[in-house]
């Protein structure tokens, strides 16, 4: 069973078969897909899935912080279900390709305290941006 199906299970989310091919779909370290894409491999699978089930069980699992809705550059939002492991991301900003990466420092203690302004900053998202190697071909 994958990850993400583990933690549904551990949590006691009634696992539907629509929503179990939602979580199968989102399953994996680098993936990164919008929701049309999640409907398209999910329909692969069964083939009666309706979007709207599709982004209210997107929207679920974002809610039960399972998922993480990665926005980039006003493209369609993407769904990370890498929610439990530190890491920050590199996108491409030709076609959009978004990977995770695990950069070696912590954000959090690499801002000055002069610069964080009485702030007490709990978390930091550090986005690398570029051309993948299909682009930069």
């Amino acid at each position: 069973m994958s990850d993400l199906l583990e933690r549904l299970r551990g949590r006691g989310w009634r696992l539907t078969s629509q929503r179990r091919v939602v979580a199968e779909v989102l399953d994996g370290d680098h993936v990164h897909l919008t929701a049309d894409e999640v409907h398209a491999r999910a329909a692969e699978r069964l083939p009666e899935i309706s979007r709207a089930t599709v982004y209210n069980t997107l929207g679920e699992l974002v809610t039960l912080g399972e998922v993480v809705e990665v926005a980039t550059d006003g493209r369609a939002k993407r769904y990370d279900p890498n929610a439990h492991h530190p890491h920050q991301h590199l996108v491409c900003t030709g076609c959009g390709a978004i990977r995770d990466v695990h950069p070696l420092g912590n954000p959090l203690a690499d801002l000055p305290a002069e610069q964080r302004f009485g702030f007490t900053v709990s978390q930091a998202e550090v986005t690398y941006r570029g051309l993948c190697p299909a682009c930069a071909g």
